[in-house]
């Protein structure tokens, strides 16, 4: 079963994350990505709709034109987890960061 992180292990999982912060009044975090077009984005965000899938831990976002805005947590624990670290790194990971 996940559960939801410490402190500690919220903050050294953000440690290891370069794109992602916290969001502001909730337990969150987020990032935006910012692309060539608007193809390169919707790109980007096919593969990780499949990783997502894959992990089946699915992503709130927000996509306008060349820009992705991606925000990760655990609904079920109510914040995050560490399904939320293992697919932020691997957002990066197909971001190219």
């Amino acid at each position: 079963m996940v559960e939801k992180l410490t402190p500690e292990e919220r903050a050294a999982g953000l440690e290891s994350l370069e794109n992602w912060q916290l969001v502001n009044g909730r337990d969150a975090i987020t990032a935006t990505f910012k692309f060539g077009d608007f193809l390169e984005a919707f790109g980007f965000m096919t593969q990780v709709a499949l990783a997502a899938e894959k992990m089946n831990h699915h992503p709130e976002w927000f996509n306008v034109y060349n820009t992705v805005e991606i925000t990760l947590a655990t609904h079920d624990v109510g914040g995050l987890s560490a399904l939320d670290l293992k697919l932020a790194k691997k957002i990066d990971q197909i971001a190219g960061k």
